[in-house]
């Protein structure tokens, strides 16, 4: 990275300028600019600039950016990062779509089928933490968690497909059983009488990949671990599955978790 004065015209740019010409830019390009000298670093820093506000606008639904779906995301940029790691339209059950928002997915009223989806990017680095709502209704079963690409998204039936082999883990939001290889790993989270999801409450998943671990947050309280020594040789997943016709589910990917 080279002072301003060594970056010749371009370092004589007004930012608003800057600002502009960089929205025309993809964010491979963006991430080099940010390399090439101090004041477009700084620039591309500033998540509430108009690089990133224009960027939201051309690529979010005008009903996500007014909406109180992306209240967790506060800042244009962290916006544009949760849409690109939303429900994938391209790995999802033929059963489900993705609502025009980009960050949530329809589930058909298709009787005696299970239906999942997953996010668009997977992890095996780092720590990340992302939010779901359920906001329909639950049915008999509704499980929020991970997966790998090898885990199936339809099944005949009404079951607990997230968590039915061992490619996927999942918490059933309906009776507090944690699942996964077809077996119940336990009650979750370790309380008595621990309350059941209410339609609408924000579930916050935080996939740690350095401790191998997945934990759930509800209300801004920590849950506990609820799965240990995952494994991460292959991408850990966003992921759903649902029975409910009708029923809608968002996710917002937020970053690396806060600690505390």
């Amino acid at each position: 990275m080279v002072d301003d004065e060594d970056n010749g015209i371009a370092g004589m740019l007004k930012d608003h300028i800057l600002e502009v010409i960089f929205s025309y830019l993809d964010l491979h390009d963006l991430r080099n600019c940010s390399l090439v000298c101090k004041n477009w670093y700084r620039i591309l820093n500033d998540e509430n600039n108009d690089v990133w506000r224009l960027h939201c606008v051309n690529k979010l639904a005008e009903d996500a950016m007014t909406s109180d779906l992306l209240s967790s995301v506060p800042t244009y940029k962290a916006k544009l990062r949760g849409f690109y790691h939303a429900w994938n339209a391209h790995d999802c059950s033929r059963n489900i779509y993705i609502k025009p928002n980009g960050f949530t997915l329809h589930r058909n009223p298709v009787a005696q089928s299970t239906d999942a989806s997953r996010g668009k990017i997977g992890f095996r680095h780092g720590r990340h933490a992302w939010e779901v709502i359920w906001e329909g209704p639950l049915g008999t079963v509704a499980v929020i968690g991970i997966a790998t690409k090898e885990a199936p998204l339809q099944c005949h039936g009404y079951v607990a497909l997230l968590g039915s082999d061992d490619q996927s883990w999942g918490w059933n939001l309906v009776d507090n059983h944690l699942l996964h290889n077809g077996n119940s790993q336990g009650n979750y989270p370790l309380l008595n009488n621990a309350p059941k999801y209410q339609v609408g409450e924000r579930i916050r998943v935080i996939l740690d990949c350095e401790d191998n671990t997945l934990s759930f947050e509800k209300n801004y309280e920590f849950l506990g671990v609820a799965f240990r020594g995952l494994p991460v040789q292959q991408p850990l997943f966003p992921a759903v599955s649902a029975v409910y016709g009708n029923t809608e589910v968002s996710m917002v990917y937020l970053g690396p978790p806060m600690d505390g």
